[in-house]
């Protein structure tokens, strides 16, 4: 009996210590906590031009990454490991604690924020139409008439915004990213694309001979950096991040460098909203 109760003694507290090495490092999910530990997960975008993109070398570029990248290293931590956010995905990424901040063209919304926090806007667009160079019929959102196909990615505010107010006349076609409705449009599976103007801006700069954007923007998109909801420290480290961007000139270089080429208008850095 005696040894049997030693034995069993011996078993409580190795498995007691196995809990107790498997939960410390791992209890602390705030922003500020994660990048202290040097285990920052950010997701962006893959397939956005100028904006966040995977190469094939695995390279990930755009401005959406250098505000991330800004942002952790103001955090405290360059070891970021970056992952995709499709749209569909970007909150169910931070309610799950698979990413720890979401930095990709993810617009402002008060049905977001019923989910998870924003800081922002850190950046402001306008919903526009992507089309064929050839397409003189699509001149704005007054042409999506009944018989227009109209690309768009789902869960997107863009996408609802186009239900709300067009979808009585056009066909309404969504894919899961963006770079699908691109490859429907030049195949002319659609006859055009919505999303936000620098989305689309990017698209048309890739393809000059092929693309153009409308240039008639119906909608204001204001970006903001998800995070999960109440870290308060985080969400205040970050703010003062992406301000302390705006204010030294590294957010407009960021611009300039992966978006001017397209020939978008660089506006200027939008005012933070607490």
């Amino acid at each position: 009996m005696a040894l049997a109760s030693l034995r069993a003694l011996a078993l409580a507290c190795v498995a007691a210590l196995v809990l107790a090495s498997c939960s410390s490092g791992d209890d602390d999910m705030t922003v500020i906590g994660r990048a202290g530990a040097n285990k920052l997960v950010i997701a962006v975008g893959y397939d956005q031009p100028g904006l966040g993109v995977r190469r094939l070398d695995g390279v990930h570029k755009g401005f959406d990454v250098d505000v991330a990248r800004y942002v952790a290293k103001e955090l405290g931590t360059e070891n970021v490991t970056f992952i995709e956010a499709t749209p569909s995905q970007r909150e169910k990424l931070l309610t799950e604690g698979k990413a720890d901040l979401v930095v990709s063209t993810y617009s402002i919304t008060d049905k977001r924020k019923e989910v998870i926090d924003f800081v922002g806007p850190y950046f402001v667009a306008g919903q526009d139409l992507l089309v064929r160079l050839t397409d003189t019929q699509i001149a704005g959102p007054e042409s999506l008439t009944a018989g227009v196909r109209l690309c768009s990615v789902d869960n997107t505010t863009s996408a609802q915004y186009v239900k709300d107010q067009f979808a009585q006349a056009v066909e309404l076609v969504n894919f899961p990213n963006f770079s699908d409705c691109v490859t429907a449009l030049l195949a002319e599976q659609v006859d055009a694309m919505t999303t936000d103007d620098v989305i689309l801006a990017g698209y048309a700069a890739q393809n000059p001979e092929l693309l153009r954007v409308v240039g008639k923007p119906f909608s204001k998109e204001e970006y903001g950096i998800g995070l999960r909801r109440g870290d308060a420290a985080g969400k205040a480290k970050v703010a003062a991040a992406v301000q302390k961007m705006m204010d030294s000139g590294e957010w407009r270089r960021s611009l300039e460098a992966n978006v001017g080429q397209s020939g978008y208008a660089i506006p200027q850095p939008p005012e933070l909203v607490p």
